[in-house]
């Protein structure tokens, strides 16, 4: 199995990244604060202003290190790599398949709707008897809605704008009822609704920061097994988009990242202190909270899961890489159909 490789990131202004021998030295005010051996690296991600060395960008590029640059809000700048090694083969029929992708759409959006409903399953039994009776009957009743959609999708015979559609309505009925997820005595992290570009809240700032972190990773992933990031089934073809690394990313957001968000602030790791407020309106993780997170993401993909269809135990962490894989022995004709990831 695929080694679990760590993510280095580095959050601090000002710090210099270089290369000494065969390690990665992040330097702050010329001195040392952290080393790093190259060969224990999968990526680098940096947030504002950090200075790289062109010997250490080299370094990475030969070792197959993704060096990924984001503004300080977290959002995507620019991606460093060496050679992709991918299969001319398994591409061409990428882009056969990406004309007709029912079957393969059909697995991203069951594997995503029932891990959406895992979660509601989840609230509901560990904390159904402190939550109100009016919202357990709204979250019971979401649960229902999304059995019947997962059922319309399994054992439907249309085609890809319906099951895009119905990802739609479950994802709206889902975010419908996440406040009742949220036991936090801060006010200011109550859930008002999914907003996006800018995220107006505290809770939609928290699902951004980590959904971008999950799409570097779906994207690593992709190229990992020679596949084009930016040629996806489920969302459709965009200019600079790296669309298959969105649509491994659907079936993993509820378990990888909105059990995380909601653990960071039930346990009150997060609070309202650890958000500020831009000009423009959008609420942004300070410096101090996007290490807690940064943190408590990288002992997140530490966590140990099950894979139901491989029959082995991993890390969460490499469940982006083992969904690619199975995708790519699909799409090779090894495997009849695309197994989605099932989160227990």
């Amino acid at each position: 199995m695929k080694k679990l490789l760590n993510t280095l990131y580095v959050t601090t202004e000002g710090a210099v990244l270089r290369k000494d021998g065969e390690n990665l030295v992040a330097e702050i005010d010329g001195a040392e604060r952290a080393r790093a051996p190259l060969h224990m690296l999968g990526s680098v991600v940096t947030f504002g202003a950090i200075t790289l060395s062109p010997a250490l960008m080299q370094a990475c590029a030969s070792n197959g290190i993704v060096i990924v640059l984001l503004d300080r809000a977290g959002r995507f700048q620019a991606r460093v790599e060496g050679p992709v090694s991918g299969n001319v083969l398994l591409r061409r029929q990428q882009y056969r398949v990406s004309d007709r992708p029912d079957e393969i759409v059909r697995g991203f959006v069951s594997g995503k709707i029932a891990n959406q409903r895992a979660v509601l399953q989840r609230a509901l039994r560990d904390h159904g008897d402190e939550t109100p009776a009016d919202a357990r009957t709204s979250l019971a009743a979401v649960v229902d809605r999304l059995d019947n959609i997962l059922c319309r999708v399994g054992l439907g015979n249309d085609g890809v704008d319906f099951l895009r559609g119905a990802e739609g309505e479950a994802a709206q009925l889902y975010f419908s009822v996440f406040d009742h997820l949220i036991r936090s005595p801060d006010s200011e992290l109550a859930f008002r609704g999914r907003s996006r570009r800018p995220p107006l809240d505290p809770i939609n700032a928290l699902l951004s920061f980590l959904y971008t972190l999950l799409t570097h990773d779906c994207r690593a992933a992709a190229e990992s097994v020679g596949l084009d990031p930016a040629v996806g089934f489920l969302h459709r073809d965009r200019p600079g988009r790296a669309s298959l690394a969105l649509d491994l990313m659907e079936e993993l957001r509820p378990a990888l990242v909105d059990r995380l968000v909601l653990s960071l602030v039930n346990r009150r790791q997060i609070r309202a202190r650890d958000f500020s407020i831009a000009d423009n309106g959008a609420v942004l993780l300070t410096d101090e909270g996007r290490k807690t997170v940064l943190t408590a993401w990288q002992e997140r993909k530490k966590d140990e899961r099950r894979h139901a269809f491989l029959d082995e135990t991993a890390p969460l962490g490499l469940v982006p890489f083992l969904q690619a894989q199975l995708l790519a022995r699909h799409l090779r004709g090894d495997l009849d159909a695309y197994p989605p990831w099932f989160w227990k």
